[in-house]
């Protein structure tokens, strides 16, 4: 069978034409996490928790302004969309109870996505379990379903959720992100992944809550992919379908639940241990410790006391919740905490009894370290894929293993499918975290992660170059243990990369000035550039504002706001024409031009293209668009782009196909960089020609190793275009 796009036996992307394809996209969108109708961003409190009666029916956007926000999308160079969607969008109304009018809204986006030419692949996303615990993604009927009670979370703190923050305007930064250390989550990821071995008696509809939330889950997703399938838009635009967003372990393997993990790096706000969760679930007041995070990682300063109203975690014994039409079995009794109930602590005494129940299956099998996801997420990855095959036996089945771990060795356990796709996260977290980049000092974190320095001491990096190799080098190490436990006929892409724009207290908003953010963006992308990543960036968020980010727990990584839409333009920023830039510029050598532009300094968003409508409402736009090679007549061995320099260079194996009008090597060159297509290219061999409209240049070359390089020009006052600089096309060897 011809695939739209094939994956070859070296885990190569590749086109009808048999050419090696580099998926470079966005995340679309940062908003598909929260309900449009009635509109509920993180720091709105109404209507919150009618849960059950939500339509997510216009995210990521309305239709009438798909045009808009997916063109300026594609003038950005972007071949591939990672399509977000909630669990809670299909299923919001119950058990079984799929929303067709969300469903049939999404195919006519896709529809639109698939007119502008992108792949596409289907991202079924989550954090901390749901929007109810502090997050996204499942239902608010299945923390109904565990025992638990949503509306007493704010109390009791099982989870830390901004909506109901007294002020979410002062919701501490990332908070968010401890939820996952919070008892739902803990409670909700356990169940998920292993009830049937933690919590026998949790029975519901005659099922353990496992199977009953896997399969409501895996149903759900099979059942979107069927109508897709049955609309007839896909004839391999979708390339695929991507498993549950950031698994996440719940408890699984913890050595004693009395003391915080030693996986727990970030603690924010109160850290309780997981025993003191259960008991702060269970209606008890608590002194909990509360830390920071600082320059050296976090620090207790100080603790307070949580839960004084004593206000249990779980629905009350006479709770009525015969609306969702499930049968509890009778072993299973509502009002008391599931762990107790199966013998972890004493419900009474509150005395802990099994402190490291969570650390071995019924079978003896240590679930310690990320051993946990050799077990449950493989078992979750057969079922899921099946579904997904069942479907479209043809779709592409994108890993997401568990973040910044190890993945379980699929080779081993004979878990590689075929046409399958291994997708990492990677955050630079002191940025994300401190929103603050520093050109002087960084962290190895995978190289902590992976046990290479006896004392993190040895994991600090300084100065720019440095940390831009050293996240280029964090990169490749997950590229490389993902070639391990894959094999390498399994391509990699990076689902998720990004920074916050929201830096140094929002400095940029007052003075439009995104310097931090493109050198933090420009040292990610060199990093994605070294490793030769696929990569698809977060995010897209057409709701993004200055005063609340994506609208999402104080995240504000959107490419796109319409805050910076609706900016006025710096009155000293016109578009300048050919006459108004200088050109610095050395003999036509092989050897690298010496030319810049004068007139910009290229790290600053401040600048005629803000004025363009292709990046109208983008930030640090001169960082991400960048040229990039589409399609490679032959295998790339390295490219990049230097920001500084404005200068593309790539190396290519080429395969025997020259003088073939469509093989040509393809190559996103964009306007942004070189103005009117003006540019200085050197190429090994061959002839290339430069589509201005496209903003791409096609190169037909010789077979072997070949060589390109592309130097963006600034131009003085003398340069007299020529006429072929005036057409829409450029040619040169023609």
């Amino acid at each position: 069978m011809v695939y739209s796009v094939e994956i070859d036996s070296a885990g190569n992307f590749r086109d009808r034409e048999n050419r090696v394809i580099t998926l470079r996209g966005i995340n679309l969108s940062g908003d598909s996490k929260l309900p449009a109708t009635p509109a509920i961003p993180s720091h709105v409190s109404d209507n919150f928790f009618d849960g059950d009666n939500v339509s997510f029916v216009g995210k990521p956007f309305p239709l009438d302004e798909a045009d808009s926000h997916l063109g300026r999308i594609a003038s950005w160079g972007f071949n591939v969309v990672r399509y977000v969607f909630t669990w809670e969008a299909l299923e919001h109304a119950g058990p079984g109870q799929y929303d067709e009018e969300f469903i049939q809204s999404t195919i006519q986006l896709l529809a639109k996505i698939k007119e502008f030419g992108f792949y596409c692949y289907m991202d079924p996303h989550q954090d901390v379990w749901s929007r109810f615990s502090g997050g996204s993604g499942a239902p608010m009927w299945t923390l109904y379903a565990a025992g638990l009670d949503p509306t007493s979370f704010a109390y009791n703190e099982a989870a830390l959720v901004q909506n109901t923050w007294p002020d979410p305007a002062t919701f501490p930064r990332m908070t968010w992100a401890t939820n996952y250390e919070r008892l739902v989550c803990l409670t909700m990821n356990t169940l998920f992944w292993a009830g049937r071995d933690f919590a026998p008696n949790a029975i519901i509809d005659g099922v353990n809550i496992q199977d009953y939330l896997q399969d409501h889950f895996i149903n759900a997703v099979a059942h979107f992919a069927e109508k897709i399938e049955a609309s007839g838009i896909d004839d391999g635009f979708i390339l695929g379908w991507e498993t549950m967003n950031e698994p996440n372990r719940g408890m699984l393997g913890f050595h004693d639940i009395s003391v915080i993990p030693d996986h727990q790096k970030f603690r924010s706000y109160t850290c309780p241990t997981p025993y003191e969760s259960l008991l702060l679930g269970s209606g008890r007041s608590l002194d909990i410790p509360i830390f920071q995070f600082g320059p050296l990682g976090s620090y207790k300063s100080g603790s307070k006391i949580v839960n004084e109203t004593k206000r249990s975690a779980w629905i009350p014994e006479d709770y009525d919740d015969s609306r969702y039409g499930w049968k509890r079995s009778p072993l299973w009794k509502k009002g008391s905490c599931i762990w107790a109930q199966h013998g972890v602590y004493d419900a009474e005494s509150g005395k802990l009894l099994k402190s490291n129940y969570f650390l071995k299956n019924p079978d003896g099998v240590d679930l310690s370290g990320e051993q946990w996801a050799d077990v449950y997420y493989i078992n979750h990855w057969h079922k899921y894929v099946d579904a997904i095959r069942n479907v479209n036996p043809d779709a592409i089945v994108f890993a997401q293993t568990p973040v910044l771990a190890i993945p379980p060795d699929f080779i081993k356990m004979g878990a590689v499918k075929p046409r399958m796709v291994f997708t990492p996260h990677y955050y630079d977290g002191l940025t994300l975290i401190r929103k603050h980049w520093s050109s002087y000092w960084n962290v190895d974190v995978v190289g902590v992660l992976r046990g290479r320095y006896w004392s993190p001491a040895f994991a600090l990096r300084f100065g720019e170059r440095s940390i831009r190799n050293c996240l280029r080098d964090q990169l490749t190490c997950l590229k490389t243990e993902g070639i391990e436990k894959f094999g390498r006929g399994v391509p990699c892409l990076m689902s998720e990369i990004g920074v916050p724009f929201d830096m140094n207290d929002k400095k940029a908003y007052e003075t439009g000035d995104y310097n931090a953010q493109v050198r933090a963006l420009d040292a990610n992308i060199f990093a994605l550039e070294g490793s030769m990543l696929h990569h698809t960036y977060w995010t897209y968020a057409a709701c993004n504002t200055h005063q609340w980010g994506d609208h999402w727990n104080g995240e504000d990584l959107s490419f796109y706001s319409g805050s910076d839409a609706a900016r006025k333009p710096p009155t000293c920023s016109k578009t300048p024409q050919l006459s108004q830039l200088s050109l610095e510029s050395s003999a036509a050598t092989d050897s690298a031009s010496s030319v810049s532009l004068m007139t910009m300094d290229p790290y600053r968003s401040t600048g005629w293209w803000s004025m363009r409508a292709d990046y109208v409402g983008s930030r640090a736009a001169q960082a991400f668009v960048r040229p990039f090679p589409l399609v490679t007549a032959g295998l790339p061995r390295e490219y990049g782009f230097d920001l500084a320099k404005k200068e593309f260079s790539m190396v290519i194996v080429a395969d025997d196909n020259t003088g073939q009008p469509s093989n040509a090597t393809q190559i996103h060159v964009p306007e942004l960089h070189f103005p009117n297509g003006v540019m200085d290219v050197r190429i090994s061999s061959g002839r290339f020609e430069i589509d201005k409209v496209a903003q791409r240049l096609r190169w037909w070359h010789d077979d072997g190793v070949q060589s390109i390089r592309i130097f963006g020009l600034a131009r003085d006052s003398s340069y007299t275009a020529s006429k072929e600089a005036d057409a829409d096309t450029i040619c040169s060897g023609c």
